[in-house]
């Protein structure tokens, strides 16, 4: 048996190893394009955020004259440039072609009421719509500063020349926070799910392409039926083949593991910081319990690609096939990405969504090692089921000869 099944394996190993189109679903992407990408996107987001913070902020401002403070502190303030507009009707029109990236508005009754001692009402104009722009953050910074000064003056009139009298009257109740996750549970929390959500999207893909090819691909190639002439049991022949699809879809889950942990490593080594602290406290066991998690997951997964693969009459249609069974896939795996959702009994018992969970719990530390013996449980038997069923559809005649 063991010997029939490694002759298999080792033949279809081989047609799989020389396309290209497998190659790149379970080597180049999870091993050098997706963790580039990630460091890529990393590098634009920090730099876009920088220059969103230091670049100059064109601005038109109407009725100066009503506050002239304010006017003289955007004036003061580094990183801004006051261009004129004709009317205030324009300032749409001037922030839509970049002309201004924001204009104030003083309405003249602000004279009166800052005169008054009353609260003023500035009004600001800016394109909500631009997410990674500062700008009304920067806008808002400089009339607090004003807003501030007036403020101290106002209290000191009061009576409260102290600063720390003004701090007590205008907080007269402050909070004092007291974390009680530590840095891994905090940074674990918050982007600990895309992690599993990586690994098991590439698991799945690195074991499609095989999956087809071997199954639908071989119908195509009307090679399926010079090897069942073999004088090997049919079992036999969907064992080999299965053990190929689980090798890819776990190498490439694995490479991908490996490629994110280096460069989390290399990135550790060179900050000591926060990142630091969070390389060091991941343990060897937590990257053997998630090698661990992904073997069911593999499983099922090269079950259910070798069942379609074998049922589909040709590579089109195994692959119209894999298309809303990638959404499947997804779908539970994005779970771990919701902040609301956290592994519990009943999303233990969640195939796929488990997986993640669990994963997303370890990046974090917490894992419950009770849940985690369910997860494997629950994953091993649908894995077998899984595995028993196709095992049985590769048999069936009507399968492998469908018109």
């Amino acid at each position: 048996m063991l010997h029939n099944i490694r002759v298999v394996y080792l033949k279809e190993m081989k047609e799989v190893l020389r396309d290209k189109k497998s190659l790149i679903f379970m080597v180049l992407l999870p091993t050098l394009i997706v963790p580039l990408m990630m460091h890529f996107m990393i590098t634009f987001v920090t730099r876009a955020e920088k220059k969103a913070r230091t670049e100059t902020l064109t601005y038109a401002i109407f009725g100066a004259e009503f506050l002239p403070e304010l006017t003289g502190q955007f004036t003061r303030e580094k990183g801004f440039q006051r261009l004129d507009i004709a009317a205030p009707n324009d300032i749409e029109s001037a922030i839509a072609e970049n002309k201004i990236k924001f204009a104030l508005v003083i309405p003249e009754a602000v004279r009166q009421q800052n005169t008054n001692r009353r609260q003023v009402a500035v009004q600001l104009y800016y394109n909500n719509a631009a997410i990674a722009g500062q700008v009304k953050n920067r806008a808002a910074d400089a009339i607090e500063k004003v807003s501030k000064k007036w403020r101290q003056q106002r209290l000191a009139e009061l009576g409260l020349d102290s600063p720390q009298q003004q701090k007590h009257l205008l907080n007269p109740i402050i909070i004092e926070e007291h974390g009680t996750a530590d840095t891994r549970e905090v940074i674990g929390a918050r982007t600990g799910g895309i992690l599993p959500y990586l690994f098991i999207i590439f698991c799945f893909l690195g074991a499609m392409y095989p999956a087809i090819d071997i199954g639908a691909g071989e119908k195509e190639r009307g090679t399926l039926e010079t090897l069942l002439l073999a004088p090997v049991p049919r079992r036999h022949l969907v064992l080999g083949k299965f053990l190929v699809i689980f090798t890819t879809g776990i190498t490439a889950a694995l490479l991908n593991l490996s490629s994110l942990g280096l460069m989390l490593l290399l990135k550790g080594r060179e900050v000591t910081g926060l990142l630091g602290e969070i390389v060091e406290s991941i343990s060897i066991l937590d990257m053997l319990l998630v090698v661990i998690i992904l073997i069911p997951t593999a499983v099922i997964f090269a079950s259910l690609l070798l069942s379609v693969s074998i049922y589909a009459r040709s590579f089109k249609e195994a692959s119209a096939y894999c298309g809303p069974l990638n959404f499947f896939v997804i779908l539970p795996a994005v779970i771990a990405l919701l902040p609301w959702v956290q592994l519990n009994w009943f999303w233990a018992l969640v195939p796929i969504s488990n997986i993640s969970l669990a994963i997303k719990e370890l990046v974090k530390g917490t894992i419950d090692y009770r849940m985690l013996a369910l997860i494997l449980i629950s994953s091993f038997a649908i894995a077998a089921a899984l595995l028993t069923f196709c095992t049985k559809w590769f048999q069936r005649e009507e399968v492998l000869f469908r018109k």
